[in-house]
């Protein structure tokens, strides 16, 4: 509307031109937004939901996915008290309404209150968990809200009587005058009210679907989450597959607040095959791609693992930001899920290393060859540190319960770069034999003749100095090994 000059009035009795603003609430994340409406002789015109400038003010990103209108012929017209497991935006179109809400949520503040008007000018913002209700004040008013998830049969609904007495939401029509439904009739007062469980981000109890759960990784994390205070759930192939977009679109992600994505194609070698490389992209590119698009659209926070095969060893230590010039086709798909992960808002990228856990692993296979009598030969020409995931999985919780920046971190076990060829002779010395049964060989003496072999990365240490900057430092993973070895069980 720019034909007609703004008039600092009020037509229709909204207030004209009010600057946009933010106001707090008791209810805690609860907000009251002042919106600037236009108006001349044709009407009027605002922006109901401007997300540059009102994240800018401090309202939450929630990331909106669906827009309803409530329509109401009279005035009178009473409904709640619903909390749901999402988030809304809330204002009218037309009309006028007296809103009320009630902190259903678990903690100090449940049973709050706080009630507004609401007219075209202004709307507020309602945290999941939060109880809301309204009351029509005018005939043919059309109250619409915004929310970030869809609804779902199987979600947490948690309800509370309009009449509840501990409340006492001052009601402008009283309520035996008032239209409800006789469902809202219905619900319980608030003694008798199941509080909506608590899934704040800064929590203790925080929701984690783990992926790949069955991996070395993932067992330890099933192990670690609980003792530091998360709640996790692990899935895994075959019964759900990350790479299938349709399946994670209707994914159920309003019981969760956190994803780490510890599935992954490792088969180095494999990748290389005409079979292997579809399902290297699938799992490392396609699958976290996935998770980084549900991760966005619900404001989940994202955590993703990734491999120094993402570089090509030239460089050492390798920092978060040296760019991605992976090697073969298990670094590009690699890469390819960690450009993905990067675009999710709320992402940890975290990059590893040589990973040694419950499961087959190198320490393992060198502990077998000993007892067996076979020397093996192993390159001494590929360098870096071993990652013992319980240092990993540690790494990771801690990143989320110090609420550290988004963003890539590396992590690996600590001290001295090594070779491959010193790991293994480490293993035979503690497993009671010879370091000099381990004879050391280049990487390109030990593939000689070898057809279908990924290209390996010489240089694989990564610089720690950004997680240790957060208050973690990692285990020195020569000193985890002599304590692994001796665990080891054939």
């Amino acid at each position: 509307m720019t034909d007609t000059a703004d008039t600092p009035d009020r037509t229709d009795g909204i207030e004209l031109l009010k600057p946009l603003g933010v106001e707090t609430t008791p209810i805690p994340g609860f907000l009251r937004i002042d919106l600037t409406v236009h108006g001349d002789n044709r009407g009027w015109f605002k922006e109901n939901w401007q997300r540059e400038k009102m994240t800018a003010l401090g309202l939450p990103d929630f990331g909106p996915v669906q827009n309803n209108i409530s329509f109401n012929d009279e005035v009178g017209v009473t409904r709640g008290i619903h909390a749901e497991p999402w988030d809304k935006f809330v204002s009218v179109a037309t009309g006028r309404v007296f809103g009320a809400w009630v902190d259903l949520r678990e903690g100090p503040s449940f049973g709050t209150v706080y009630t507004t008007e609401i007219d075209p000018s202004v709307a507020v913002f309602v945290p999941k968990g939060v109880g809301n209700a309204y009351q029509t004040l005018e005939p043919n008013t059309a109250y619409t809200y915004l929310v970030n998830d869809h609804w779902s049969p199987d979600a947490q609904y948690t309800f509370l009587n309009l009449a509840d007495e501990t409340v006492a939401v001052p009601w402008p029509i009283p309520l035996e005058q008032a239209i409800q439904s006789d469902k809202d009739r219905a619900h319980p007062r608030l003694a008798d009210v199941v509080p909506f469980a608590a899934t704040d981000a800064t929590a203790d109890g925080r929701r984690v679907l783990v992926t790949g759960c069955k991996g070395q990784l993932g067992r330890e994390l099933m192990k670690q989450l609980p003792a530091a205070g998360f709640s996790p759930t692990g899935v895994d192939l075959p019964e759900v597959d990350i790479s299938d977009a349709d399946a994670m679109a209707a994914w159920d992600w309003s019981a969760y607040d956190i994803i780490i994505n510890a599935a992954a194609w490792t088969n180095v070698d494999g990748a290389e095959t005409p079979e292997g490389r579809p399902l290297s992209w699938r799992a490392n590119a396609t699958g976290p791609a996935n998770l980084a698009r549900e991760a966005a659209r619900h404001d989940l926070t994202l955590v993703h693992i990734s491999s120094e095969y993402t570089f090509d060893g030239t460089l050492e230590p390798h920092t978060e930001d040296e760019s991605p010039s992976p090697l073969g086709v298990y670094g590009q798909s690699k890469a390819g899920g960690d450009a993905a992960v990067e675009a999710a808002p709320n992402h940890y990228l975290v990059r590893t290393s040589w990973v040694v856990g419950d499961g087959k692993n190198f320490a393992k296979t060198m502990a077998s060859l000993a007892a067996r009598g076979i020397a093996p030969k192993v390159v001494d020409d590929q360098t870096g540190r071993l990652t013992f995931t319980t240092d990993l999985a540690a790494g990771i919780i801690h990143l989320l319960r110090t609420g550290a920046e988004f963003g890539t971190y590396n992590l690996s076990g600590e001290g001295p770069v090594v070779s491959w060829c010193d790991v293994a002779k480490r293993v035979f010395e503690l497993v009671g034999h010879s370091a000099e049964e381990v004879t050391p060989v280049t990487t390109a003496e030990y593939y000689a003749g070898q057809e279908g072999i990924a290209p390996r990365p010489l240089r694989s240490a990564l610089d720690l100095s950004k997680i240790e900057a957060t208050g973690f430092t990692p285990g020195n993973s020569m000193e985890r090994l002599d304590a692994y070895v001796p665990t080891i069980e054939l």
